[in-house]
């Protein structure tokens, strides 16, 4: 019997169809593959940025262990915030960023709450980047920092072209960033360990002991980036859960590695903009981490303003490419903020209140929800109501501290 009719036994060895439903198997894999290297890359790109320039400067201050347990600790708590994201994405149809999810599941009111976050923070992040880049390239070509801001505008333009192309650019560019990144450190590692001096590693400061908390929060913070990991996983959501997994471990043990070498190196004379003193691979390194933070973010403020607050695509676009760019010159042009304290501010204030929505939005999910998730992470009061006394202490500390 054939196997159009379903009668019959089929020996699919023998059947001429065999082949080719192979083939499609090996192909749908190949695919998934692929779509989780991409996964995978675009939130590690999100996570590896400006903290290369900002967390050997705190490490410097508060002490190499102290920033390393902050690493850990926050990098966990982060995990578990972004695996709760990820079960909340996963079980709502259709299309959506930060702010659509909590307006579906805590209403009107919080959702205004959310946008301040999301807009305050991915605003605050692409100035840090122009700042971290602009000084960076000012370095490499001039040999000062002096035209930094000239520099940073032109970053600026070129991530506004590459911004225009949305996910395509994402997916593309992501990928060769993180790669050449990854490479970058390696060779780092390699150059600089003999170079380490290990009574640097040993420096511990209590004065400064809270001083890492904000800059290691806007390190790890990927929560923009999840909804983002939907729309390129999309028919392989079961590998969802793995993404998310490899890409903090992933982000983790390249700020710990990376913090050691550069504090074993330079000590206490670690800069605020740690890689401009370090030589010309250290300013590469900088330059292609926030190179990949820059486009992750910003794309993923374009399409927050295009699908959670329905501007057209050109409007989208302006509002998360050109706008930033006035807001550069503005703060820069008036020395509002250091480099570390947009660091700090964006991280604590932005991430805390977005962690915070997040954690309250996942009971709603795990009750309100349109879809089944392939994945489920236990969410009990008591874990939740500690993470959310953690993000409000940072809150409280940065605003008022």
């Amino acid at each position: 019997m054939d196997r159009i009719t379903g009668f019959g036994p089929v020996d699919s060895g023998s059947s001429p169809d065999g082949p080719l439903i192979l083939t499609g198997e090996k192909k749908e894999m190949k695919t998934g593959t692929k779509k989780y290297l991409i996964a995978s890359a675009v939130m590690v790109g999100s996570c590896i940025g400006a903290g290369v320039l900002g967390i050997p400067y705190v490490a410097a201050q508060a002490g190499l262990l102290a920033t390393i347990i902050y690493i850990l600790v926050i990098g966990g708590i982060i995990y578990l915030v972004n695996l709760y994201l990820g079960e909340v994405v996963l079980r709502t149809k259709g299309d959506h960023q930060l702010i659509g999810y909590v307006e579906r599941y805590l209403g009107k009111k919080a959702r205004h709450i959310m946008e301040f976050a999301v807009v305050f923070g991915i605003y605050t992040a692409l100035i840090a980047y122009m700042s971290g880049m602009g000084q960076s390239l000012s370095q490499i070509f001039t040999g000062s920092i002096d035209y930094y801001i000239y520099f940073g505008v032109g970053v600026g333009l070129l991530m506004s072209v590459l911004l225009h192309g949305g996910i395509k650019s994402l997916k593309k560019f992501e990928k060769i960033g993180v790669f050449i990144i990854l490479a970058l450190l390696l060779i780092i590692v390699g150059v600089f360990s003999p170079k380490i001096a290990f009574e640097n590693l040993s420096f511990f400061n209590m004065n400064n002991i809270f001083l890492p908390f904000g800059v290691v929060l806007f390190s790890l913070m990927s929560f923009h980036s999840i909804p983002e990991i939907k729309i390129i996983m999309k028919r392989n959501e079961k590998r969802f859960k793995k993404v998310l997994k490899t890409a903090t471990i992933v982000s983790m043990s390249f700020y710990i590695l990376f913090t050691i070498v550069i504090i074993g190196y330079k000590g206490i004379d670690t800069p605020q903009v740690a890689t401009l003193s370090l030589g010309s691979i250290f300013i590469f390194l900088g330059i292609f981490t926030m190179f990949t933070s820059y486009l992750a973010s910003g794309n993923a403020l374009r399409d927050s303003f295009q699908f959670d607050e329905r501007f057209n695509n050109r409007t989208a676009w302006a509002l998360a490419s050109l706008v930033p760019i006035g807001l550069f010159l503005l703060t820069q042009l008036t020395n509002f903020f250091s480099f570390t304290k947009l660091l700090s501010i964006g991280g604590v204030v932005s991430g805390g209140i977005m962690a915070i929505m997040i954690l309250l939005m996942i009971k709603k999910a795990k009750r309100n929800c349109n879809r089944k998730p392939e994945y489920e992470t236990p969410a009990h009061w008591l874990v939740i109501g500690i993470l959310i006394l953690i993000f409000l202490f940072g809150v409280v500390k940065e605003l008022f501290g």
